[in-house]
């Protein structure tokens, strides 16, 4: 989420995934997927600074996180249980 400011100086959070496009007629005004409006007090460069920063924190996050997967399996156990009976 990233936190905005409404022309009333009210802020709220909105989800950039779901925001379709942001045009500027003079107010930035954030268009959304579901067709709703948000008219916010920020300049167009400064949502997308936002936006840019949101994704990098889940992009670093999600690496941060990840655990670290061997490129190589071991197969050393299945190379020992090949031999055995039916």
């Amino acid at each position: 989420m990233i936190v905005l400011t409404r022309l009333n100086r009210s802020r709220f959070a909105v989800n950039p995934d779901l925001i379709e496009r942001i045009q500027v007629t003079p107010d930035t005004t954030l268009i959304m997927v579901d067709g709703a409006t948000f008219v916010v007090a920020e300049p167009l460069d400064a949502v997308i600074d936002a936006i840019v920063a949101f994704r990098a924190r889940v992009l670093s996050t999600a690496l941060v996180s990840t655990p670290v997967i061997d490129a190589e399996p071991d197969t050393s156990s299945v190379a020992a249980n090949t031999g055995g009976t039916d």
